[in-house]
């Protein structure tokens, strides 16, 4: 596994504080002179141009227009911009309620034509019931302190859900046999998760896959992750959505699930565990 899941987005800040050091040096401003047209501390300009602090849309347009670069400024708006979005945290994605994150990946998901997803936590979004997907999402509400708006941003996770069934896209899922087993809402709505479960795992499109609390391991239990085709890996802490790109990075991720795979069951057996924690329901 890569050093650090964020190395993406330091990276991609790195690049954006080396040009624009290079714009400084390029007018012949010191940092003092740069600073001084800003009008910021010295100390500021210092930590932008290390990557000690991300640099702001307003702080890169000052800098841009301090070294007669103005036309410059935009393109280095939208690298910081995406260099934002490769590390959010989750208080920042929801601090105006769950509905609107659900929403805005729609776009990725449609264009996405083959799904990874690994998760060791919960069962995977995209085959989250309602009632399971309310009962998580306000559990995770009430632990962040961010509005609680669980049922429409269910729903939304539901509509999102619908690639499932429509277009031209293909899923290989793998969870973690406790998934089947950690209580999420009350029994009545494990009892419907897990049925539905079966009910999605004839579809001819998905593949999944559960791995045995007793297989022998030779990939540890690792943070929820999904693979949008090669080009994007999406990985789940509990603070921050980590977004990498990095072909690198993308490609270890894609290396981790196929080594999963390995280790998990799929079809009868796969069903036999599924049908063994509805039991266990009581």
């Amino acid at each position: 596994m890569s050093a650090s899941p964020s190395s993406s987005a330091q990276a991609a800040r790195e690049a954006i504080a080396v040009r624009l050091g290079g714009l400084r040096r390029e007018a012949e401003l010191t940092g003092h002179e740069l600073a001084l047209r800003c009008g910021w501390s010295p100390a500021k300009s210092s930590r932008i141009e290390r990557a000690r602090t991300p640099a702001s849309d307003a702080d890169i347009r000052a800098w841009c227009e301090a070294c007669g670069a103005g036309s410059q400024a935009e393109d280095l708006v939208a690298a910081n911009r995406q260099a934002d979005q490769m590390y959010v945290h989750w208080q920042k994605l929801h601090r105006h309620g769950m509905r609107r994150a659900q929403e805005e990946v729609v776009p990725l998901y449609r264009q996405t034509r083959h799904f990874r997803v690994y998760c060791s936590n919960v069962v995977p979004g995209m085959l989250q019931t309602e009632a399971y997907a309310a009962a998580l999402l306000s559990s995770i509400a009430a632990f962040q302190g961010t509005p609680d708006d669980s049922d429409t941003a269910a729903a939304s996770r539901i509509e999102r859900s619908r690639v499932l069934h429509e277009g031209d896209h293909r899923f290989a899922l793998l969870m973690e046999e406790t998934v089947l087993r950690y209580r999420i809402g009350d029994e009545a709505t494990m009892a419907g998760q897990l049925g539905y479960l079966l009910a999605v795992m004839a579809l001819p499109n998905v593949s999944l896959g559960v791995i045995p609390f007793t297989t022998r391991r030779h990939v540890w239990p690792l943070e929820a992750f999904y693979l949008f085709d090669n080009r994007r890996a999406s990985v789940e802490l509990l603070t921050a959505a980590v977004n990498v790109t990095a072909p690198s990075e993308v490609a270890t991720y894609a290396k981790a699930f196929s080594q999963l795979a390995e280790i998990a069951v799929h079809g009868a057996a796969a069903r036999a565990l599924i049908s063994e924690a509805i039991t266990s329901l009581g």
